[in-house]
């Protein structure tokens, strides 16, 4: 939930029993603490004196800030998108009359309405409603009324803000235990000009949490965390937050003023924590969504919600991190108006800079027009299926994958699914273009290989998905002159391939949040292992198996497994003997660099190499084949990359061992042993790491076997040894 225990739910709050002798003293101590202006009078000093900073030292006194900035940021960019629409607007003038009265508690259970049902939906459950309700008060113990209701009896001048409910059952009468959060709401919250809460603002909300935390305490069931309570202040134009926390079980019960009592627990054993003083509405009575003072109202209401419910399903980190992917796009999106818009002609990556080249001054437009097919934001896209028929696709981003166009897009049809959308080369371009044919194997040489998994009952959640494969239908007559023809337009015959699902290239996430964690790179593992099981049923080998072609996906229909790591650019994969792979020079296998084809195990070989480098293994960049090669020979003969991998976990040492065992031999993997064992170490239950703690003690005499099996394999010849670990 959040790295900072100060304004975190606290993860040590400890639960203690309340026995009979405690439970009838906190109950009479709440019967008399009912007097908010000698509870005023017994703190107001000490929060003057504290609260802000000392002028001389220029440091934070004893009440702290409460939110850290970089969490207001997180939370601001994952809830981007999320759309909190107030409809009563908060008057300017609140007390003028009895009508605009009556709109000010209108406004704020509209806004808290709004707050709790928006975190509900994003965070928790999308479908039904949230377990909670908003109901006014007048007192600490007073009963709580629907604003409605609170209006209708003629009380409105006595109530003093609203609180968050936590429904419970069936049962219709409301306690003050079940008090989620508490709003107050006041004429003025500010003290003279400064823009800080007075003291009697302060006073008033402890005096409010005091009773929220007694009345916690006092519940036979406990749902809610005792140890802190979230008050939020407002008047009609600014607010802000206030978090009371302690262990009241340090609360001298036994004293003849427990206002006195109530004022030394909060200076000696309670934490007060003070959010700054911002602006939540503007002069039409609308609420500031995205500022601070909002985001500091529903990282309050969200920390609230955490006390009563529990974690969320998706975290904030989790949907704060898409923010920056869109952000990539965005800026590909400019960067690209800014190219359409040059008055230099955009220059194709394969001329070098310096570099001669003959241009043809014909009239052909398609000569003429020297780059990529760019679809524009928004762009309706009419696609021709021979399978399905005519569909319609609208383009909703853009960005670049390495030599190809890749959009994100969305049928017509079904419109609530982003779609992936690949762009090829017009067919008259393939041949004088080598950068046209790396489009022909990610469009046309992908969707053969998909279809022919999805032909022989190939299918998992692990692979991508075939939405619809064909040629685009430019608007405008076409004067081809069959169908599978194609006329001068630049756009008639251009093959797009439309596939699920939509993630992030590992590069990026990498670049981007740093080496992935052991429980990371084994899910990663397991994920890859399935994907590439799959295919190999249908005798099909991915054969480019890199960071740029691993895509990770949050799953959001299931909650036990909600990321996906799915291995996706299936274009070079190897159908039969005469298909050559892609050459990486960081992460093909060694029998692809050294013979150009690939063996049974190169793709679990390059997915070594692949968790190697999530993990923040150090791979330097190769100028050759032979550079490549020898940078693979020196790195399993010194076991450099046995021994990384054995620190993020055993597991993921032992399968880099196997799969060494099998490099450059005829001897498949055995995915189903391994996918069983990472299946066990990622549903947590922890039995597959413990079956490998024995490596450590077994290290000495299975480097010796290891050593003695690289002095005997030679892989360059057609000899093969076997060796058989029966431990394996």
């Amino acid at each position: 939930i959040s790295t900072h225990s100060v304004s975190g739910v606290s993860s040590s709050s400890k639960y203690f029993q309340t026995s009979r002798r405690v439970y009838k003293g906190l109950k009479d101590f709440g019967r008399k603490f009912i007097d908010q202006e000698l509870f005023n009078q017994s703190l107001d000093n000490w929060i003057s004196e504290n609260y802000g900073v000392d002028q001389v030292t220029g440091e934070q006194t004893v009440l702290k800030p409460l939110f850290l900035t970089d969490e207001l940021r997180k939370l601001d960019l994952a809830l981007e998108g999320v759309l909190f629409q107030q409809l009563f607007r908060m008057p300017c003038s609140p007390l003028a009359s009895k009508s605009a009265k009556e709109d000010v508690y209108h406004a704020l259970e509209d806004f808290l309405h709004v707050i709790v049902n928006g975190l509900w939906r994003t965070f928790w459950r999308k479908s039904g409603p949230p377990p909670f309700s908003l109901s006014c008060f007048h007192h600490p113990g007073s009963k709580f009324y629907a604003v409605e209701k609170a209006i209708l009896r003629g009380r409105l001048e006595e109530l003093r803000g609203l609180a968050l409910i936590s429904e419970n059952g069936n049962n219709l009468k409301v306690h003050w235990n079940q008090v989620v959060e508490l709003v107050l709401f006041r004429q003025n919250i500010l003290s003279g000009n400064e823009l800080k809460l007075s003291v009697s603002t302060i006073c008033e909300a402890l005096f409010y949490g005091v009773h929220i935390l007694i009345s916690r305490c006092l519940r036979k069931s406990r749902t809610i965390s005792d140890d802190s309570v979230f008050i939020m202040v407002f008047d009609s134009k600014f607010g802000a937050v206030i978090k009371l926390g302690g262990d009241l079980s340090k609360l001298e019960l036994n004293t003849g003023d427990p206002y006195q009592s109530m004022a030394h627990w909060i200076k000696c054993h309670a934490e007060v924590l003070l959010s700054s003083v911002e602006t939540i509405w503007n002069r039409l009575g609308n609420a500031n969504w995205g500022d601070l003072g909002t985001l500091q109202v529903l990282l309050a209401t969200f920390y609230s919600i955490v006390q009563c419910n529990g974690p969320p399903r998706k975290s904030i980190s989790s949907l704060a991190s898409a923010h920056s992917l869109r952000l990539q796009k965005r800026r590909i999106e400019c960067r690209l108006a800014e190219n359409e818009n040059a008055k230099i002609p955009y220059q194709q990556d394969g001329y070098q800079h310096g570099e001669i080249v003959e241009l043809d001054h014909s009239d052909n437009p398609l000569v003429k027009n020297t780059t990529h097919l760019k679809l524009r934001q928004g762009e309706i896209l009419l696609l021709e299926d021979q399978q399905q028929g005519q569909k319609s696709f609208q383009i909703q981003e853009s960005f670049i994958g390495g030599n190809y166009f890749l959009y994100g897009a969305i049928s017509l049809d079904y419109p609530t699914q982003l779609l992936t959308l690949y762009v090829g080369a017009h067919p008259s371009r393939l041949e004088p273009s080598w950068e046209d044919m790396s489009l022909w194997y990610q469009v046309q040489r992908q969707t053969k290989v998909l279809n022919i998994l999805k032909h022989q009952g190939v299918s998992s959640k692990y692979l991508p998905e075939v939405i619809a494969s064909g040629r685009i239908l430019h608007p405008g007559p076409c004067k081809k002159q069959s169908p599978s023809g194609r006329c001068d337009h630049p756009r008639c015959g251009t093959p797009i391939l439309v596939t699920l699902p939509v993630g992030e290239p590992l590069s990026y996430i990498v670049a981007r949040d740093g080496p992935f964690s052991s429980d990371d790179a084994l899910r990663c593992c397991r994920d890859c292992l399935v994907a590439l099981r799959s295919a190999a049923t249908a005798s099909v080998q991915h054969g480019d198996i890199s960071p740029e072609n691993i895509i990770r996906v949050f799953n959001m229909q299931g909650t036990r497994h909600k990321v996906l790591y799915i291995p996706v650019s299936w274009g070079r994969a190897v159908l039969e003997d005469r298909d050559s792979p892609a050459i990486n020079l960081q992460f093909s296998s060694s029998h692809a660099l050294q013979h150009g084809k690939l063996c049974p195990a190169s793709d679990a070989e390059s997915l070594v190499y692949l968790l190697f480098f999530v993990t923040g293994g150090r791979m330097h960049p190769q100028d050759s084949i032979e550079s490549a090669l020898q940078w693979r020979e020196k790195s399993w003969a010194t076991r450099s990359i046995q021994q990384h991998l054995g620190e993020v976990s055993p597991l993921l040492k032992a399968f880099s061992d196997y799969v060494d065992s099998l490099c450059g031999t005829p001897y498949p993997v055995d995915y189903d042993i391994w996918v069983k064992r990472l299946n066990r170490a990622v549903d947590g239950s922890g039995s597959a790491d413990r079956d490998w703690k024995m490596w450590p003690s077994l290290q000495g005499p299975l480097e010796v076997v290891l050593n003695f099996h690289f002095k005997l394999l030679d892989r360059s010849s057609k000899e093969t040894f076997c060796f058989v670990f029966p431990f394996l």
